[in-house]
């Protein structure tokens, strides 16, 4: 993958940390862009925008509601919004159906033909899982 697709990819996802509590998050979803410079938008079951990231080499932030937080790092934003670190990079490769590897994740594409596409990480812990259904 060389990191200057932007298909915009629509559907839903659900992150599930094994922690104590267990925490689980599912939303709607719309992706554009790059590892280096994109967009994520996570709507309510309703359709209504429940937060909106957006990051870039010089910044990366997130919006909820009429709040704006910024970042350091695309990886702390994604820590803070979903509750656990995604493999960002690696993602964009699944989504284009690459078996890129990720330090502690597997992943499996099996179903991508199907739009589904499921992630697994291991190390570091707590174990976490992301699943991904998208819109044809």
């Amino acid at each position: 993958m060389n990191g200057s697709e932007a298909w915009p990819w629509r559907g839903r996802l659900s992150v599930r940390i094994e922690s104590q509590p267990v925490q689980s998050f599912t939303a709607g979803f719309e992706l554009s862009g790059n590892a280096d410079a994109g967009a994520l938008t996570l709507y309510t079951p309703l359709g209504t925008t429940a937060a909106a990231m957006a990051w870039s080499p010089q910044l990366s932030h997130l919006r909820v509601n009429s709040q704006t937080q910024q970042f350091g790092s695309l990886g702390a934003l994604m820590q803070q919004t979903l509750g656990t670190a995604l493999p960002v990079e690696a993602l964009f490769a699944w989504l284009a159906g690459e078996p890129m590897a990720a330090p502690g994740w597997q992943v499996d594409l099996s179903q991508r033909g199907q739009g589904r596409i499921s992630a697994r990480r291991q190390l570091p812990l707590p174990e976490a899982e992301l699943r991904l259904a998208m819109e044809p």
